[in-house]
């Protein structure tokens, strides 16, 4: 069966994206240049757009009304050194963003600011909320006047709604409505608010600086500002930050634990950490067995760089195979208009990578990468590598074929458009024109993240096994799927 791998649908980048990455900052004196520097960590979690909110100190004056600037772009065009300027305050709360709900609009770029009777407060949002709609309508009917689109914004008609006295319980109240995946960073005047809902699906993370706090989706944010690691916030858990330190409760009923899978194997930068792991040595040890898993008779591995490196080396360590470099990856390739069309699509993939022909030429080639969506993308990298003069390849891929959508944060196609949900790994190692295809297994992937009780992760676009209600009947994929998935000519 063929598979449309040229259909304009797939787009010029057929990899999953990341809804957004959040983060917040107390008792910094410099508090915008900070959390500039906190998204600009970020960024990979989201290009589309950026924004932050920031609280002047009680001796700037002004009422301590804070400031706000969000606008579409990366976080270096949103921020000049001007707009930092006139952004100063002592706290604020900063948001990347890359749509997979609500669609692309000004008014969706977080993070959100609204006056409430208990003075400003701004929130911003990772994650999707599987009954938005439902809030929504509900919302809708009892009054509430919603300025944008976006699911997140249900949070803030919720809190703004609630007859609770505290902000702190507003936030209980709220957060008790809703179900899906969502980290949640919400700034008063006074103090941040960090939560995750209770299968931790949506990564985050606390800090100290100079006897202030951070929080931020990921651990790299930390270093770029020199801020210590405390430890991730809990699945379920609610921690409020102020000049009397950390306070923390667990509000909402629990449930198992269930990280998005995808952070370590995509998502997450390799010089992050969760669950106390570097996401460098869980790619490594990806790699390592799915060469055990996939083996191939090959004279060299080469990754899909990025993401695909540390599992390359892996790959390479356990299967004695030499890793190379055959492909270059452009770091300065902007947010480019490209016109549709066949020669302009195989042209923005050689803008950002370029085969190195002196490495593959004659060679047997095992080419690692983390995923395959719809297998546009890759099916344009495996060409650029034949012309280099690859001998024949071997595609090996760092997770298990993706069959399902993902409807917490994560911006899948619907299943007509995910490859492996449509044809078998054997009629996609046809597809895409290569010597063998291999995939890792669901209990490898189990083993190379260490899943244990109490470390559990959400594998549903590879089992159709969600850990939240969707609200939608999802059918499972009968086909070779679970498996290794090994297939060759």
């Amino acid at each position: 069966m063929r598979f449309d791998l040229t259909a304009a649908k797939g787009g010029l980048d057929s990899k999953l994206r990341e809804e957004c990455g959040i983060a917040a900052i107390m008792g910094a004196p410099d508090a915008a240049r900070q959390l500039y520097l906190l998204l600009f960590a970020l960024q990979h979690r989201g290009q589309e757009g950026a924004g932050m909110v920031v609280f002047p100190a009680p001796e700037q004056g002004d009422n301590r009304h804070p400031r706000q600037l969000k606008d579409f772009g990366l976080v270096s065009e949103v921020f000049s050194r001007d707009v930092l300027e006139r952004l100063a305050g002592e706290s604020g709360v900063g948001h990347v963003r890359y749509s997979t709900t609500g669609g692309a609009s000004k008014e969706n770029i977080q993070p959100f600011l609204f006056r409430t009777s208990l003075g400003p407060v701004a929130i911003a949002h990772n994650g999707n909320l599987t009954n938005a709609d439902t809030l929504r309508n509900d919302l809708e009917n009892s009054g509430s006047v919603f300025q944008s689109t976006s699911d997140s914004e249900v949070f803030v008609h919720l809190i703004a709604r609630s007859s609770k006295a505290t902000l702190k319980e507003k936030i209980i109240d709220a957060v008790a409505s809703v179900t899906g995946a969502f980290s949640l960073v919400i700034k008063s005047s006074d103090r941040i608010f960090a939560l995750r809902d209770s299968c931790g699906l949506r990564p985050l993370s606390l800090a100290s600086i100079n006897g202030g706090y951070v929080v931020a989706s990921e651990t790299c944010a930390f270093d770029l500002i020199g801020a210590s690691f405390i430890r991730d916030v809990e699945p379920g858990e609610l921690v409020c930050l102020s000049e009397s330190g950390i306070q923390s409760e667990f509000p909402w009923k629990p449930a198992a634990r269930a990280f998005c899978a995808f952070e370590p194997i995509y998502f997450a930068r390799p010089d992050s950490s969760f669950y106390g792991e570097s996401i460098y040595m869980s790619r490594r040890r990806i790699g390592k067995i799915l060469a055990t898993e996939c083996p191939a008779d090959a004279d060299i591995v080469v990754p899909i760089p990025d993401s695909g490196v540390a599992m390359a080396e892996g790959y390479a360590e356990a299967s004695g195979i030499p890793f190379a470099m055959g492909l270059v990856r452009n770091h300065y390739v902007g947010r480019t208009f490209i016109q549709p069309g066949q020669d302009a699509r195989d042209s923005s993939v050689r803008m950002k990578l370029n085969p190195v022909k002196s490495v593959l030429e004659g060679l047997r080639v095992v080419v690692v990468d983390d995923s395959l969506v719809r297998g546009t993308t890759a099916h344009r990298i495996l060409k650029l590598i034949k012309e280099a003069g690859a001998k024949e390849i071997h595609l090996r891929i760092g997770s298990p074929p993706i069959t399902h959508s993902c409807f917490y944060g994560v911006d899948t196609p619907d299943r007509e458009g995910l490859m492996a949900a449509q044809i078998t790994v054997e009629e996609m190692r046809r597809n895409l024109e290569v010597r063998s295809l291999g995939f890792l297994s669901i209990p490898g992937l189990s083993k190379a993240l260490d899943e244990r009780p109490g470390k559990t992760y959400c594998k549903a676009c590879f089992s159709g096994q969600y850990p939240v209600a969707v609200g939608r009947t999802i059918t499972s994929q009968p086909t070779d799927a679970a498996g290794p998935g090994l297939f060759s000519e």
